[in-house]
């Protein structure tokens, strides 16, 4: 791996811990943005949910767009974009506009996190490739699993009126760095042909996400069960999604081939299903420490450091062992994904007290470990036969399923949590970690499957 393609590689990861770390660092704010903005809960789940809605809305058409044209200057744009629209939700001084540039602030991420799959397909071959995949798959699971300690100690730092704020202003040195750094070293335009964009194809499959995402992400601001149509109603969407792409004569928005590839297509089912599991631990944990226990916004993320640091380590190593041991590796990881939420549900029954973060910090370490030797490998293993002209839109598809799935898993683990608060609060934590367990077992049984075939 020469020394620009390293620097290029730093380059695209930072952004992508940037925009991940977004995912969770806002939930351990958000009664300070409460108390500050005087938000209600329907704002509070805008806040929340609307980056995940925009951000998997674009990841798609914007892969294609950087695969068609420039993917440096699709990368440039959405880092200035999303530098941007951090300033707006750090300086927000209503509810209105805060939701607004959040909105803004997804639509920057699902231009941005493409790219990085396609700049990654595009700079690295063989081992090199595994080895930058795995780098990213790591940095995916760091940023998501760090974002509520990185949260807690903004909002202990600067008090609870200026620590929200902090939680988004944190990313303008990060983006005003990164813009020189993107021009100076990621690869240059390849000008070839123009190709076509898709405009169809872009707003069936845009319709149908939002259609599958909506209701998970707004099921208790949304009464009565009518909007749940919507999930059939965007299967319709996606079919003729299909349909259109598969007749579609000039370049799609999708190259459908690529579901053909076993490894494309089961690494994406195994992504969609762990996400909902991986995301909604931090979820229900958050609220359990600081709701149920009374633990502090630094406490709760402290709480959480365990499963960051064991990620983070597996993954480095995942990374380098995935082009030998393949997905065995993923199996292995998902095994102790399931055994270390087994002994987290053991020693909340066991420890129910305050000390109850102690306590669950050798199984969410073992759970870290576990997830770092999945979504790594994972990443590369499903990447590892696409082209690399088609890797931003392959990439883009990916992290749709993966959106898709954290939207999921948060809105099952979130059902069932609350549902069974009237038993307490340790009660509903563990229902809902049976819950994130069922989603980690049901990706292990595609990895199995996976594997057999293989």
């Amino acid at each position: 791996m020469s020394d620009t393609r390293r620097k290029a590689l730093g380059v695209c990861l930072v952004a992508a811990f940037m925009t991940g770390l977004d995912v969770s660092i806002v939930n351990v704010a958000t009664p300070s943005i409460e108390e500050g903005l005087h938000a209600t809960e329907d704002g509070l789940q805008w806040i929340l949910s609307g980056y995940a809605l925009t951000f998997g809305l674009l990841l798609v058409p914007a892969g294609r767009l950087g695969d068609a044209r420039s993917r440096r200057a699709v990368f440039m744009t959405g880092v200035a974009l999303f530098t941007l629209a951090s300033a707006a939700c750090g300086l927000a001084g209503s509810m209105p506009v805060l939701i607004v540039a959040r909105l803004l602030q997804g639509v920057a991420a699902g231009v941005l996190n493409p790219q990085v799959s396609g700049l990654i397909q595009q700079m690295f071959q063989g081992y090199d490739r595994a080895r930058a995949f795995g780098a990213l798959g790591a940095t995916i699971g760091i940023s998501t699993a760090a974002g509520p300690l990185i949260g807690g100690a903004l909002v202990t730092a600067f008090g609870p009126d200026l620590g929200w704020r902090w939680v988004f202003l944190v990313n303008l040195p990060i983006g005003l760095v990164l813009l020189p750094l993107a021009r100076r070293w990621l690869p240059a335009p390849v000008i070839g042909p123009q190709q076509s964009m898709d405009p169809v194809g872009v707003l069936l499959l845009g319709t149908g996400v939002a259609g599958l995402l909506l209701p998970f992400i707004q099921q208790h601001q949304w009464p009565g069960p009518a909007k749940w149509l919507l999930i059939p109603a965007a299967l319709v969407v996606l079919v003729l999604f299909v349909l259109w792409e598969r007749s579609y004569r000039r370049e799609p928005l999708v190259d459908l081939s690529l579901f053909a590839k076993r490894s494309y297509s089961l690494g994406s089912a195994v992504a969609l299903l762990y996400f909902a599991g991986f995301t909604g631990i931090f979820f229900i944990y958050t609220l359990y420490l600081q709701s149920g226990h009374g633990y502090s916004a630094l406490e709760a993320g402290l709480a959480i450091t365990p499963f960051a640091l064991g990620s983070a380590g597996a993954s480095v190593v995942g990374g380098r062992l995935v082009t030998r041991l393949g997905r065995p590796l993923v199996v292995g990881g998902l095994l102790l994904v399931v055994a270390g939420m087994g002994l987290t549900i053991l020693a909340t029954t066991l420890v129910p007290g305050a000390s109850v973060g102690l306590a669950t910090a050798v199984p969410l370490l073992l759970a870290g470990i576990g997830s770092g030797l999945v979504i790594s490998p994972n990443q590369a293993l499903t990447l590892s036969e696409v082209p690399p002209l088609q890797g931003g839109a392959a990439g883009g598809v990916l992290q749709t399923g993966q959106r898709l799935g954290s939207a999921i898993g948060i809105a099952a683990c979130g059902s069932v949590f609350f549902g069974a608060l009237r038993s307490g609060w340790g009660p509903a934590f563990q229902h809902g970690l049976w819950v994130v367990t069922a989603f980690v077992a049901a990706a292990l049984v595609v990895a199995l499957y996976d594997l057999r075939a293989h």
